[in-house]
């Protein structure tokens, strides 16, 4: 590595002029596109404009890639600077921070603030052409690669002509693409219009021969529906129709003449139009402008939904929650603003959140309480969004580590590795899940014993399911996800078992602990039910012992219900059994049943009784009765349904 052999004051550098701007051009505007550099010179004639000093506006793209900006303001002036000995259009030109905008004399409301725009325009263009009229005399001036070939004097011009006509041909040295985006220019000038009634604007494209012209009687708020409508179409249900808020206010007691802010917002879903200006400059990166307008949202919108009883119980709006839904246009003016980089993508002035607030907090209140209809859906956007806020911030994932599958403590797992000849049960209890164990058949029997009831997860978001360890130890030891009924079966290529059986007590709490378990597979395992691996086992109620004799060894039969029972002692007193020699006993429930009693009944493949649980031939049919079972609004449809089927129930003995 080579090391300089000195280091002394001649090695410092001083870049002067526009230098600095051609040796380091990314720190005075974007390079992916001369886009900006265009902007630069709009944004000089729409000052004109705001300050009431020009009426009419054109910007014509030429075939050979310059781009001409052209006024009828007051034009920049041609006469010496008194310090620089030069045209004052020279120095504008080629000096940075250099212009008539830092003291507010020659412009009061304006965008270009640091002097250094059609500096930065000049400097990277391989050519800039300037004619100006001003006071019956037109001059012109040229710039080769930024450096001035002086100001000549044209000649007479009506002395009611005034204007600045510039033409740049910007050097593709500077920039990644040396083509200027037509449409971002386009889009420039469109907000433009509508920021600035009664300016004509108007664009030429030399290649395509295009000419356009736009006009926005209602300002932003035409402005804003023409976006919403080229965002979303007019197929969407009222999309750029929907009733916007729309206003303009200056003259806040307390600020500056002229500060103040105009602004177009509408919710329209599907759509989201999001454009802010200050001082007729785009802030893409918003700012304190923007901060202004969402708080007074969210506050207007708060008292509205409170106001009206519209909150529901312990749910907290946020400013997210409002302002997600919003499209709007914004346009703030400010009379010293403070931006953020020379391209001024942001606003930087902490009054100007107080300014736009107060600009529209009060209007807004009064736009709600007059258009009651769309108060309410906005502020029903607004409680929905803070609902989903809600159940997202109880989301729960799978609990896993290192890659590898930590299956819940509590399963007994089969050691055979098929899974379509491996089974679950689910059982009720670690007392029946002791039984079970030792009662399964270990090569391709799996028991999993759940503590008590299943959360009712009818109405619950699949990403809170996981937060109750029985739902979560269900899903881990399948080996699937939640998923929808119209997912693919492919989400259930991870399922360890094809046999899912609820073994749970055969009375009415085991009824109950079957129905939660088959709500959380209807609703969040669908395609288990679909395909047909869930099944309900049967377990006896009823266990008739026969007393051994001679002739005959100790024997034990099982009925599912009394009506099976009865009908099982009536058989074997005709076959001739004594009733001396029959008992009968009954089963609390499956903690009771000894490993071999559950073996012989309800987990021998051979003797077992399952019931496939199947989606059959009306699942809306199926939703709306598990709806009217576990929905919690559901209780006066339960309540009328008990009392017209209570008849058919029948108790536990």
């Amino acid at each position: 590595m080579n090391k300089p052999s000195s280091y002394n004051a001649a090695e410092i550098q001083v870049l002067e002029g526009i230098a600095p701007i051609q040796k380091r051009p990314d720190m005075y505007t974007r390079t992916e596109s001369p886009n900006h550099i265009v902007q630069e010179m709009i944004d000089n004639a729409c000052d004109e404009a705001q300050g009431g000093f020009a009426d009419r506006l054109g910007v014509i793209m030429h075939a050979d890639g310059s781009v001409t900006v052209e006024d009828n303001g007051r034009g920049i002036p041609v006469d010496i600077h008194p310090t620089k000995g030069v045209p004052a259009i020279e120095v504008i030109f080629t000096i940075p921070h250099s212009g008539g905008k830092f003291e507010g004399k020659a412009y009061r409301i304006a965008g270009g603030l640091h002097g250094v725009g059609v500096t930065v325009t000049n400097a990277l263009s391989k050519r800039l052409e300037a004619t100006v009229k001003r006071a019956g005399r037109e001059y012109a001036i040229a710039f080769d690669h930024g450096v001035s070939q002086g100001l000549t004097e044209v000649g007479s011009c009506p002395k009611t002509h005034n204007g600045t006509r510039v033409r740049a041909w910007p050097d593709p040295r500077y920039f990644a693409t040396a083509k200027i985006k037509r449409v971002d220019v386009e889009h420039l000038l469109r907000a433009r219009s509508a920021m600035l009634p009664g300016v004509r604007i108007v664009f030429q494209d030399e290649e395509s021969g295009d000419t356009r012209e736009w006009h926005y009687a209602n300002g932003l708020e035409d402005y804003l529906r023409e976006q919403l409508f080229e965002a979303i179409g007019d197929t969407a249900p009222g999309a750029p129709r929907q009733a916007v808020f729309a206003g303009a206010r200056s003259a806040l007691p307390g600020y500056d003449a002229g500060e103040g802010a105009e602004w177009a917002i509408g919710f329209v879903e599907g759509a989201s139009v999001r454009e802010s200006f200050v001082n007729l400059i785009p802030t893409p990166g918003g700012g304190m402008h923007e901060s202004g307008m969402r708080q007074a949202l969210f506050e207007s919108v708060k008292d509205y939904a409170t106001h009206h009883g519209l909150m529901p119980a312990k749910l907290a709006l946020q400013s997210e929650d409002v302002s997600h839904h919003a499209s709007y246009v914004l346009s703030a003016r400010v009379l010293e603003p403070r931006f953020q980089g020379q391209t001024k993508d942001k606003l930087n002035n902490r009054e100007a959140v107080k300014l736009v607030y107060e600009s529209i907090k009060d209007a807004l209140d009064r736009w709600l309480n007059d258009h009651a209809a769309e108060a309410q859906r906005i502020a029903g956007l607004a409680i929905r969004s803070a609902q989903s806020r809600a159940r997202a911030g109880k989301v729960v994932e799978k609990r896993a580590g290192s890659g590898v599958t930590l299956l819940p403590g509590k399963l007994t797992d089969a050691t055979g590795t098929v899974p379509e000849q491996n089974e679950i049960f689910l059982v009720e209890g670690d007392s029946a899940g002791g039984s079970a164990k030792q009662a399964r058949d270990r090569t391709f029997q799996a028991v999993l014993p759940l503590r008590g009831k299943v959360l009712n997860t009818f109405e619950i978001d699949a990403s809170e399911i996981f937060a109750n360890n029985e739902v979560h130890d269900i899903a881990v030891a399948l080996g699937i996800d939640p998923h929808k009924p119209d997912a693919p079966d492919t989400v259930l290529d991870g399922l360890r078992y094809h046999k899912v059986i609820i073994l749970s007590d055969a009375d009415v709490d085991g009824a109950h602990i079957q129905t939660l378990q088959l709500t959380l597979f209807l609703r969040h395992f669908p395609r288990l039910i679909a395909r047909g691996h869930v099944f309900i086992g049967q377990p006896p109620l009823y266990c008739i012992k026969i007393a051994p004799t001679k002739a005959r060894p100790a024997r034990r039969l099982y009925a599912l219900d009394e009506a099976e029972r009865n009908s099982m002692l009536e058989g074997l007193i005709n076959d001739g059994i004594a009733e001396s020699a029959l008992t009968v006993s009954r089963f609390k429930g499956l903690g009771e049943m000894n490993p071999d009693e559950l073996k012989e009944t309800a987990m021998n493949p051979e003797t077992r009784r399952l019931i496939r649980i199947t989606p059959g031939a009306d699942a809306d049919v199926v939703m709306n009765t598990f709806t009217m079972l576990m929905g919690k609004k559901e209780a006066e449809r339960r309540r009328r349904w008990m009392e017209q089927e209570g008849d058919s129930v029948v108790p536990d003995a």
